[in-house]
């Protein structure tokens, strides 16, 4: 990720007097050095040229205008890249797939996997220069603009002063906001799990499955870890099928305070801890559970951490530290997706190396199909890996 933005501020001009406020970016991208304020007045061909300059474009007109303004811009950015990238139709043609004249895509997977990361790179930096400025108590002072205090307090804490921040940003937080207090419904549990902003929302259910079926043995175990927990639903349904104590830990604050709530909100405060932590927790546990990161690649967000795993890090650190902290007869639950494979990020034959190098056996496992959206969409660059995607829940055991 990029360096720590904390603290910085942004400065502009406007009526001929020197303005600053702080700087708010959660992909910690740096504050523009050069900052053009308008309006309703501007074209959208106009602020697309400015922003492809690298200008910040801090807008001052209505509130629907300037989400207006940002869909044009990125309307004209696709366009632009798609021109540059060829004659080709479509999303995968834009970022780079080359096109045969039946019209699928043919490239390397993990060449269309790099160049569809580095259009979004690029795409999210364009339109984080459509700005907008926070005053004191996050007021929003454009003509229609929303309540936007609640969702910003939820996701920041209390202001400390006027800000500037992205559009695209201000859009994400409100739309968190939305899922925190609406809730994402988990059948495994028949109740809602709240998600916070900046933690991963459990909206891919087949994981959650995975584990609210996957057969115990003749009883519950006693202990379990729940290892990079998130919203805490995992150890959720942990307790829930009878488990008696779960030690869930996440290195990401924000995700320690929304499990917290969540398991409280649904129950199991008195038996289950959330603690801050790199992974493991002290001690051992009779089922270690962990749904990693499953894509080797740099995150650019903490919220991304739950999607990214630079060089499939944490994968391997769960694999090599699992036998320290299992009880004698315990057992390790790994829940992972094959897109990695599918994109020729990491094969196979690695993955069961590092479970053999740790001296761990495969004791069984279960496999699901995933049920998102993006398996059915053909337009994804990235289709024909998704459509074979496979998410397995791998049962490691130490060798005997």
């Amino acid at each position: 990720m990029a360096e720590d933005i904390a603290g910085s501020t942004i400065t502009w001009t406007e009526g001929g007097v020197e303005l600053s406020a702080g700087w708010r970016s959660e992909n910690r991208s740096a504050a523009p050095t050069q900052v053009k304020v308008i309006g309703d007045d501007i074209t959208a061909d106009a602020a697309f040229r400015l922003a492809r300059s690298g200008i910040g474009l801090l807008w001052r007109g209505d509130y629907h205008n300037g989400r207006q303004l940002m869909q044009a811009l990125d309307r004209r950015f696709t366009r632009n890249h798609a021109g540059r990238a060829g004659s080709g139709r479509g999303r995968g043609a834009a970022r780079g797939g080359r096109r045969t004249g039946r019209g699928s895509v043919r490239a390397d997977a993990a060449e269309t996997f790099s160049a569809e990361r580095a259009f979004n790179a690029e795409r999210s930096r364009l339109l984080g220069l459509l700005l907008v400025e926070l005053g004191e108590g996050y007021a929003l002072e454009l003509r229609r603009a929303p309540e936007v205090r609640p969702a910003c307090e939820a996701a920041y804490g209390v202001s400390d002063g006027p800000m500037c921040m992205s559009l695209t940003e201000l859009g994400g937080v409100l739309s968190a906001h939305q899922w925190q207090l609406r809730g994402v419904a988990i059948d495994a549990l028949g109740e809602r799990i709240h998600p916070r902003y900046g933690v991963f929302s459990p909206i891919r259910g087949e994981y959650v499955d995975l584990v609210a079926t996957t057969p115990f043995g003749s009883a519950p175990p006693a202990t379990a870890f729940d290892l990079g927990t998130g919203t805490g639903v995992l150890a959720a349904v942990l307790l829930h099928r009878g488990i008696g104590t779960v030690v869930a830990t996440d290195i990401n604050p924000r995700a320690v305070a929304c499990a917290q709530e969540n398991l409280e909100r649904l129950g199991f405060a008195g038996s289950a801890s959330v603690v801050e932590a790199d992974l493991f927790p002290p001690g051992r546990a009779d089922l270690i559970v962990c749904n990693p990161p499953w894509l080797p690649a740099d995150p650019t967000s903490a919220l991304e951490l739950g999607i990214y795993d630079p060089g499939s890090l944490v994968l391997r650190r769960f694999i090599d530290g699992l036998s320290d902290h299992l009880t004698d007869s315990g057992e390790g639950w790994l829940i992972l997706s094959d897109l990695a494979e599918h994109l020729s990020l990491r094969t196979r034959q690695e993955f069961e190396e590092c479970i053999r190098a740790a001296g761990l056996q495969v004791c069984d496992r279960y496999d699901t199909a995933p049920r998102h959206r993006r398996v059915s969409d053909a337009d994804d660059a990235l289709h024909q890996a998704r459509s074979a995607e496979t998410t397995s829940l791998w049962r490691l055991r130490r060798n005997a």
